[in-house]
């Protein structure tokens, strides 16, 4: 700490260049931060979910669907506590941004399928016999202002009325919360009844579910249950895919390519620019102080003790940016709506702490060991620390010079 005056000093020598790689190093430690958030939710995002629920799903793709008469024969399968029926719907509210997921579901065998939510009473009740009910989640419901008994309505781009229209209307009956913090945040989507869904499509999509969501009685035989059900239709018009809710969440997300891979190389081009430019800042300012660096080595100064003064130099500006830029990638991650939960958790914070030490060693270790080479001699003399490449080259510069001069001598005796 007793170094902690100079180190300053030597930071700020010249203001306005270290204002500007500061500026540079926030900048990009923000985005660090942002893009290892949304890859950490992307990574965690299925974390939270039911270890006891299985979806099915037809074999090529989710977006088949499969025929409601496989319901009772799923159920059926041993080990399994019940079954839910859910259908994407892809509704738009109002103006065409405002988008949230919205499934069509059985209500009484969603209260099963899903315990995590929880609603009153008389609010469960009312969606399972109000036919063009709908139950919306805390945070949506909130954003929008919406109450219970308002009518909602949901401009599908998927599903079309018998009448051809896109519009169909739903009535608030009940509005649900998490049962606990995590699944709190997640209250961001909204189920609509079956009822009105399947009676007021085309008469071609009637009988149709999206997927089948499995509780099972006993997570350790999740594995088991799912090869039976997918053996129970084997060789069928309606061959079936099984696997556990967070496998089917991810499968999900990967489908809009390898998130991780995307945010690392981002990340690692921002940072081989600022790597680039703090480098050369720092290099440039260790140049401009060789004859102060001689001076503290006169003062006593050991060779290795200047060149921890470089590396600290370094740190700190390095470290100084990254709790600069990680502090707005907070502020701004708060800022963002709840249906977009990123968090710059402890582990964003830690990538943050590992990329400062890279930086440091990357844009200070060159610097600091040319200070720690420094002759007082050569320093003092205005000739500087140079690396072998520089004495290199200024060697070959004199004899080119010491031949011009010879040549210059013969010409001038002949």
């Amino acid at each position: 700490m007793k170094y902690l005056g100079l180190i300053w000093a030597g930071l700020f020598r010249k203001k306005l260049r270290t204002t500007l790689t500061l500026l540079s190093l926030i900048a990009a430690f923000t985005l660090l931060g942002l893009l290892q958030a949304v890859n950490s939710l992307f990574s965690g995002a299925a974390d939270f979910l039911g270890v006891n629920r299985l979806i099915t799903q037809a074999s090529t793709s989710f977006t088949q669907p499969l025929p409601m008469r496989l319901l009772p024969q799923i159920e059926a399968v041993p080990g399994v506590d019940s079954v839910n029926h859910s259908q994407f719907f892809g509704g738009q509210y109002q103006e065409g941004r405002n988008f949230f997921p919205q499934f069509v579901v059985n209500p009484q065998r969603l209260r099963r399928a899903y315990p995590e939510w929880v609603m009153p009473e008389d609010q469960w009740r009312a969606f399972i016999s109000t036919q063009d009910g709908a139950i919306a989640g805390k945070n949506i419901a909130e954003r929008n202002g919406w109450k219970v008994g308002d009518i909602i309505p949901l401009n599908s781009f998927i599903w079309t009325r018998t009448d051809g229209s896109r519009l169909w209307e739903w009535r608030l009956v009940g509005v649900f919360d998490g049962r606990d913090q995590e699944w709190s945040e997640r209250a961001n989507l909204m189920y609509l009844n079956f009822g009105q869904f399947d009676e007021g499509r085309v008469a071609g999509a009637r009988g149709l579910a999206g997927v089948f969501v499995v509780r099972v009685k006993d997570p350790q035989q999740s594995e088991q249950i799912a090869a039976v059900i997918d053996a129970k239709f084997e060789n069928s018009s309606d061959e079936t895919k099984t696997q556990s809710e967070q496998e089917f969440q991810l499968g999900f997300v990967r489908q809009l390519g390898d998130i991780g891979l995307i945010v690392n190389l981002i990340t690692g081009a921002v940072f081989f620019s600022i790597l680039f430019l703090t480098g050369v800042s720092m290099s440039q300012a260790v140049r401009e102080r060789i004859p102060e660096l001689a001076v503290l080595k006169c003062l006593g100064f050991t060779d290795h003790k200047v060149m921890w003064l470089v590396l600290a130099e370094a740190f700190a500006l390095c470290a100084l940016g990254a709790l600069l830029g990680m502090l707005l990638a907070s502020v701004v991650a708060g800022a963002l709506p709840p249906d977009f939960p990123i968090r710059t958790d402890g582990f964003v914070w830690t990538v943050a702490g590992v990329s400062v030490l890279f930086l440091t060693l990357a844009v200070g270790l060159p610097p600091a060991l040319t200070a720690r080479r420094l002759k007082i001699v050569d320093a003092l003399a205005g000739r500087g620390a140079e690396s072998a490449f520089e004495r290199g080259l200024r060697a070959g510069m004199d004899a080119l010079f010491r031949r011009r001069d010879a040549i210059e001598a013969e010409e001038g005796r002949a």
